[in-house]
């Protein structure tokens, strides 16, 4: 075996780069993230042929004195770290002292900067060939820039395996808009081969901000994006998230920050993930643009060299904050807070816009999260109405053609119908004539080849898909009156015996007690067997043995399970399909007025269980495009 040696600082530093310099858009984010850690208020970013013949980077932060300027591109060199105190409460982005020296390990390097209160700036350069810096007096306002040329000049191999410019470039674009969205309070500029691409603004008020999501993010996603922000245990998630509708066919429009750090990671997708479960369209990805904000104490983002990735010290109680917040926000959406979005996609047809995801444009989306529902007539909505039309739609419904199987299954599970109320049909209702007391879907006229609701608004013509609208209502009544019930346990005739692993048997006796409030009784009869004993009575003909691994595993990942959750809601939405009204059912006036009353009042009612949309909005522009009107 060869004799052990220390490495050169030349070698060091490459394999340093390594992990840390990827691509021209790793050495943008580097010095970008510097200069904002300097609090910059404005940074340009030039690059030249995607980044490889140059990349300049501009601030107006706070600079480096003179003295420090060679220190500044040694490893190990950092002003934002001194103890280990610091690295355990970690507020700067950047803090591990290895970024310039591995970039200037493969690269030329100049760094310019100037202090405030100095009168003169300074300049120090450096060459991966040598490593020796040479400091020298320049011209430069009090800040600091850093220049990169010939990216990996002096390792030809890792050249090789850099893409095309366009494709490169595309990578330093996307690093840009994520720190953009990141620090709204800084100003940002980006140009290409002297062209300009990017020009942004510091967005000190709400209203800038969404005006720099929609540049970087797209006018459709602000449109169709819930505002939410709270907090909760020294926890604040704020930010835009999609609605369903504007769901993504890749995850594509997924950012997430923490402490102003853009992250991936495994926990905050799964409680994402959990949030949109039931209303949104299979192999679908939502869209959102969210901050969590927490004590720096309580998230350690030294995991990893290009600080991607961050592990929480609670990371259930993140897990659960995140998961409550995204559901209870989806959860308000009411059919009024649509209508903001769906006028806005309606106008982009009427333009001839067609929308890069098709799916997104199905239907609309809303400007703010929650909101009180509008009532059928305004601000009182008649008894009559209420309580008589209401109700005996819903008895008409379950006496009708396709409904008993679905009835006879809710009986059969215990689950609570809807109260028979006897009404008397009553003739449609007159649109009232003032403009506040319009309902959010209008008023019903007709219905169209048994399967859609037409109805009227000032807007133009809302089209609900009826089945798709009544098994979303039907879905949310089980799962509340299941809610009152709690989950049920029923005993096995004959338990089901598991082999699993040490580690599982293991985390299966330690949450005893959570296993049993989701209804499962499971014992450790071995080291590595488990009995499982009793299960929900809701899910007796589910598959006990793929059940119980499932919730063992997401208790090793997350610390918690929602399986079983998941199969019951899963079962509940399969009967609600099957109970809920079928096409061709001919309904009255009264009863399509009753439906969409019952859809303002409803969480979710803008999606169906299985992630389709209930309902659309054609503008009157779109009616007279169609017919020339006005030409």
């Amino acid at each position: 075996m060869p004799a052990i040696r220390l490495l050169s600082p030349r070698l060091a530093n490459q394999i340093a780069a390594g992990e840390v310099v990827e691509r021209p858009a790793s050495v943008v984010k580097e010095l970008v993230e510097n200069a904002l850690d300097a609090k910059a208020d404005r940074v340009e970013i030039e690059v030249e042929q995607g980044g490889v013949k140059l990349i300049r980077v501009r601030d107006t932060g706070s600079g480096i004195a003179e003295d420090d300027l060679p220190l500044a591109l040694s490893r190990h060199a950092t002003s934002k770290i001194a103890d280990l105190d610091d690295l355990e409460a970690v507020a700067s982005l950047g803090f591990r002292g290895e970024a310039l020296a591995s970039i200037s390990s493969v690269s030329r390097l100049s760094l310019t900067s100037r202090t405030e209160g100095c009168d003169a700036a300074s300049r120090v350069e450096v060459e991966g060939r040598d490593m020796d810096a040479r400091l020298s007096p320049a011209a430069h306002p009090v800040g600091t820039t850093v220049e990169v040329r010939d990216l990996f000049f002096n390792t030809p191999a890792r050249r090789k395996f850099l893409r095309t410019e366009k494709t490169e470039f595309g990578h330093v674009e996307e690093c840009i808009r994520r720190q953009a969205l990141a620090r709204f309070e800084t100003g940002f500029t980006l140009r290409h081969n002297q062209r300009a691409i990017q020009s942004l603004r510091p967005a000190m008020t709400p209203l800038d901000r969404e005006r720099r999501i929609g540049a970087l993010c797209g006018q459709q996603f602000i449109d169709n994006a819930v505002v939410i922000d709270a907090e909760a245990s020294g926890l604040r998630l704020w930010g835009w998230v999609a609605l369903p509708t504007f769901s993504r066919s890749q995850a594509d429009l997924q950012y997430f920050f923490v402490n102003g750090r853009v992250i991936r990671d495994r926990l905050v997708a799964h409680a994402v993930r959990q949030a949109y479960r039931d209303v949104l369209y299979n192999n679908r990805h939502p869209a959102f643009v969210l901050y969590l904000e927490l004590d720096p104490a309580n998230v350690d983002v030294n995991v990893h060299p290009t600080k991607h990735e961050v592990r929480f010290r609670d990371g259930r109680l993140v897990h659960d904050f995140i998961f409550r917040t995204l559901h209870r926000a989806l959860g308000e959406v009411k059919p009024q807070d649509h209508m903001h979005g769906a006028v806005a996609q309606s106008l982009s047809r009427e333009a001839g816009y067609a929308p890069p995801d098709a799916h997104a444009a199905t239907n609309g989306g809303e400007r703010n999260g929650g909101g009180a529902a509008f009532s059928a007539y305004g601000g009182q909505r008649p008894v009559a109405w209420q309580a008589q039309d209401q109700m005996a739609f819903y008895q008409s419904l379950n006496g009708g053609g396709g409904t008993q199987q679905g009835g006879s299954a809710q009986a059969e599970l215990g689950v609570a119908e809807a109260p028979p109320i006897t009404a008397s049909v009553q003739p449609m209702p007159t649109p009232p004539q003032t403009g506040n007391e319009e309902p959010p879907l209008g008023f019903a006229i007709a219905q169209l080849h048994g399967i859609y609701i037409l109805a009227q608004t000032r807007a133009g013509m809302i089209v609900v898909d009826m089945h798709a609208a009544h098994e979303r209502i039907t879905y949310e009544r089980m799962k509340v009156a299941l809610e009152a019930q709690d989950l049920k346990s029923q005993p096995l005739l004959v338990p089901v015996t598991l082999a699993v692993s040490q580690r599982e048997a293991g985390v299966a006796e330690t949450h005893v007690e959570e296993l049993q409030a989701l209804g499962l009784q499971l014992e450790r009869m071995g080291p590595e067997t488990l009995v499982v004993r009793q299960i929900p009575a809701l899910l007796r003909g589910a598959d006990t043995e793929q059940l119980v691994r499932d919730v063992v595993s997401d208790l090793m990942e997350h610390g918690q399970s929602d399986r079983v959750r998941a199969v019951t809601n899963e079962l509940l939405g399969t009967m609600a399909c099957h109970g809920s009204v079928r096409a061709n059912r001919q309904l009255t006036i009264p009863e399509m007025n009753a439906l969409l009353r019952d859809m303002e009042a409803t969480e979710r009612s803008g999606q169906c269980n299985h992630g389709r949309p209930t309902w659309t909005l054609v503008t009157v522009g779109e009616l007279d495009k169609l017919f020339l009107r006005g030409r």
